[in-house]
């Protein structure tokens, strides 16, 4: 009664005082607005919480390509060349190769999605601060220590996130709110390669001369995204706590299951799957850490543009990921939309590698396929292995992905200072050719092994349909023998002998017979 009492009290709070004025009053209209913006089953509450939720990464999108914005000026200003400026982003990788199994355990069993979530947030903040400290005490080590730091809540507040969106939106909702989230993560990174060379122009102008201390002070600036994020960390921890209270509903959960053992179970197409990943996506993170001088030093644009241009990718991105989402939930076959990405993006690198046509067309390519292998490579998992694998399944995954990532970002840093561009493109080329290769094992193992992988939407729904009444036609047929053996009285000694008894014609007392049928019954009525 008490928990009825307090969330009757809180849903009525902000209404109360609107119930006694005129029905058409303004105040009593202001007054619906915010007992709707209050009230957390109704949807201008949660779309509040939905603009929260895509904020809640804005600040770590946005700082974790800060040294691909400021490339020239970070190995200028720090004295490095491009293998030690790629630590930045080695460092960031290294945490997440353990931390991608870790991080939904640390939610669900640990901190709790709402205590978790702040943590990883803070992570974020003090990583960002350390880097731009590193940078005003021209203390490249230190710039590293604080990447690594970044690293730790990055990977993690992005898992935080999503369990926010399982938690407050279901069914096809979840679908456009995690389609809205990866937009907001691209809008993120768009914002940050296009404003902190302004940034630093402007910090430069302040200290009167461009060096480290510019360097740090475009750095700090930075991590105030961060620190707004942090805030909406806090704020939606204070809806949801009060949801709960109101709704009578759990915190939400990553509901991942890992187990460490079940690799030893993967199917080969998993296996594919997995380096297929690691293979394409070493040809685009690197790449856009290293595009903008690349940019510059080829086709002779200004910072400006080279900025802008190394930003097509996340700008495309933004906006064509939920659309392409839809197109292959519609259309199924992909395998066939995994293979047209890896195509489309080895024609991008060699048309960047090998001629000098304008840049823009292949970075368009480059943009486009991206955002479709993300929307048909990452759903694939799930038709692979069963759901309780799921959880070990995607941490393995993203924890080869980012073993992948820094591992080529230091390769990649020293091909450029030793060789050039040039071979960096064949690198970067030759790694799309082997994720090629992967694709076409892979529709070979699929079809040898008449998986659905490649079939169309139609169809997969119906093979989905056959197996879930499969299912249910076995959990039937169980159920039937459990009751059946419940049927099935135990017979102790004491009974066995009376019924002997009975059929030689002896004839048993009442109290025999009553107190046989409670021994013989005495396990079930327990």
């Amino acid at each position: 009664m008490a928990d009825e009492a307090e969330r009757e009290s809180l849903l009525r709070e902000h209404d109360h005082d609107h119930d006694h004025r005129p029905p058409d009053s303004p105040a009593s209209c202001c007054g619906r607005v915010a007992s709707a913006l209050c009230d957390p089953r109704r949807w201008p509450h949660r779309i509040v919480v939905l603009v929260l939720m895509c904020f809640l990464g804005f600040g770590s999108y946005f700082c974790y390509d800060n040294p691909a914005a400021l490339q020239t000026q970070v190995m200028s200003d720090m004295q490095v060349n491009t293998a030690k400026f790629m630590q930045l982003y080695a460092w960031y990788s290294w945490p997440n190769v353990i931390l991608c199994f870790l991080g939904g355990f640390l939610l669900d069993r640990v901190f709790g999605m709402r205590l978790g979530t702040i943590i990883f947030s803070l992570f974020v903040c003090v990583g960002q601060v350390i880097v731009a400290t590193g940078a005003l005490l021209n203390a490249f080590w230190l710039m590293e220590l604080g990447r690594f730091v970044f690293g730790i809540g990055g990977e993690s507040l992005a898992v935080a996130q999503n369990t926010y969106a399982v938690s407050w939106f279901k069914g096809k909702e979840l679908n456009l709110v995690f389609g809205l989230q990866l937009s907001m993560a691209r809008l993120g990174s768009t914002v940050n390669m296009n404003i902190m060379g302004w940034i630093y122009s402007r910090a430069a102008e302040m200290v009167g001369s461009v060096g480290h201390r510019s360097l740090g002070i475009s750095l700090m600036i930075a991590a105030s995204t961060c620190v707004f994020s942090l805030l909406c960390a806090f704020f939606i921890g204070y809806l949801d706590r009060r949801a709960k209270r109101i709704l009578n509903k759990d915190q939400g959960k990553t509901g991942e299951v890992v187990k460490l053992t079940d690799v030893k179970d993967f199917p080969l197409s998993l296996w594919l799957i997995f380096l297929i990943c690691v293979c394409y996506y070493v040809a685009i993170f690197p790449f856009i850490g290293l595009g903008k001088v690349f940019f510059i030093e080829k086709f002779n644009f200004t910072v400006k543009e080279a900025s802008f241009i190394n930003s097509i990718v996340y700008i495309i991105s933004a906006p064509a990921s939920p659309f392409l989402g839809i197109l292959v939930d519609k259309v199924g076959k992909n395998i066939f939309w995994v293979m047209s990405a890896v195509l489309m993006t080895l024609a991008a690198h060699m048309m960047l590698a090998f001629t000098f046509w304008n840049p823009w067309i292949a970075m368009c390519l480059l943009g486009a396929s991206y955002s479709l292998l993300a929307c048909a490579l990452w759903p694939m998992v799930a038709f692979v292995v069963p759901e309780h694998q799921l959880g070990t399944a995607y941490g393995f995954m993203q924890s080869i992905q980012n073993l992948g990532l820094a591992v080529v970002s230091i390769v990649a840093g020293s091909l450029l200072d030793s060789k050039g561009y040039l071979l960096l493109e064949v690198f970067f080329s030759a790694c799309l050719c082997v994720a090629f290769i992967a694709v076409v094992a892979l529709y070979f193992v699929d079809l040898l092994s008449e998986g659905d992988l490649n079939v169309t939407a139609w169809k997969r729904s119906k093979l989905q349909a056959d197996a879930a009444a499969e299912a249910a036609k076995e959990e039937r047929i169980r159920q039937q023998q459990v009751e059946d053996l419940a049927k099935i009285q135990p017979v102790n000694e004491f009974a066995a002998r009376n019924r002997y008894l009975s059929r030689l014609g002896a004839q048993l007392p009442e109290h025999y017979t009553i107190h046989g049928s409670a021994l013989a019954y005495r396990s079930v009525l327990k």
